[in-house]
């Protein structure tokens, strides 16, 4: 059998960002969830397809709540990291942050963590590299992410 490739957590890792427009708001003035959500979600997508080098599906994402609002006029940061991965899936956190670029002030609106599969050619699941854990952070990341899919697979039964 072959050896598993590895890739790092920095290998993959993505930041998007997106200034909050008036088209962006919902009638309270402050961005629609559900596009942060898409936002996220697309972000998490990104750093999984790094990781794989193959085309990805979200098959999961963790509850979000919303610390605090986003609104028109802030600049919306995502940094997307692959944290655990199994033998076809991936999890990535994603943070969100808002920030008032005339004020320079940085706020963390929320975070998520998202379950992709990579998928081969035929749209089947496929085996994805190995996580190579740099630091203690990545490692105990990891670790939590392996208590977090475990929950997911006992949730599923």
């Amino acid at each position: 059998m072959a050896k598993r490739a590895m890739k790092r957590v920095s290998d993959s890792s993505s930041t998007l960002h997106r200034f909050m427009m008036p088209e962006h708001a919902n009638p309270q003035g402050s961005v629609h969830g559900g596009l942060i959500m898409k936002m996220v979600d697309e972000a998490g997508a990104i750093a999984a397809m790094r990781h794989a080098n193959r085309p990805v599906v979200t098959i999961a994402m963790d509850s979000m709540t919303f610390k605090s609002p986003v609104l028109v006029g802030q600049l919306v940061t995502l940094h997307a990291a692959v944290d655990y991965v199994g033998r076809s899936s991936m999890e990535v956190s994603v943070r969100v942050l808002a920030e008032d670029p005339i004020e320079g002030t940085v706020t963390h609106t929320n975070s998520a963590w998202l379950v992709f599969i990579a998928l081969d050619d035929a749209g089947k699941p496929t085996e994805v590299p190995g996580l190579e854990l740099q630091d203690d952070q990545e490692q105990a990341n990891w670790e939590a992410g392996k208590r977090r899919q475990s929950r997911r697979l006992r949730e599923q039964s």
